[in-house]
């Protein structure tokens, strides 16, 4: 049986190596927050962070996570909104919402990385799809969070 670390819990699971951590996410341990999207690593609402560094969780495997940290969008609830989710707020960004988690978390590890992003950087991380097309609304989110974030 193989222990995963997910949101600073360690947790054993009975399951196939070859299981997708999505499933595992939502099915096995309850974390609903990730989205199932396409399946293929293309849309990015299954995104997660594995040792700090944003994933799809579609086709990322179990084993692939072994020994690693996981963290879901359910590990950043606080007693305060993170300032990336207030940012969000803040700007409108979700219309349908379903992307949402998945942008949030590929929007934190940005800003852990480039505290102070560029368009530029911002176009190159955040990869993840929104069918509702708020990108506009997303780049300013992003930057009012990484000053929030840099200004403590």
């Amino acid at each position: 049986m193989p222990a995963i670390k997910v949101n600073g819990e360690v947790r054993v699971i009975d399951i196939e190596d070859d299981t997708p951590l999505l499933w595992v996410l939502r099915d096995t341990l309850g974390l609903v927050g990730t989205k199932f999207g396409c399946g293929i690593s293309a849309c990015g609402a299954c995104t997660v962070h594995v040792n700090g560094e944003p994933v799809r969780s579609c086709s990322t495997t179990i084993a692939d996570v072994a020994g690693k940290e996981i963290s879901t969008i359910e590990s950043l609830e606080q007693a305060e909104l993170h300032p990336v989710q207030q940012a969000w707020i803040d700007h409108q960004v979700p219309q349908c919402g379903y992307c949402q988690s998945g942008m949030i978390m590929a929007t934190t590890a940005l800003l852990a990385e480039k505290p102070d992003p560029t368009d530029d950087d911002i176009d190159a991380a955040i990869t993840n799809i929104c069918r509702c097309g708020t990108y506009a609304r997303i780049r300013k989110a992003i930057h009012a969070a990484a000053k929030t974030m840099r200004e403590g």
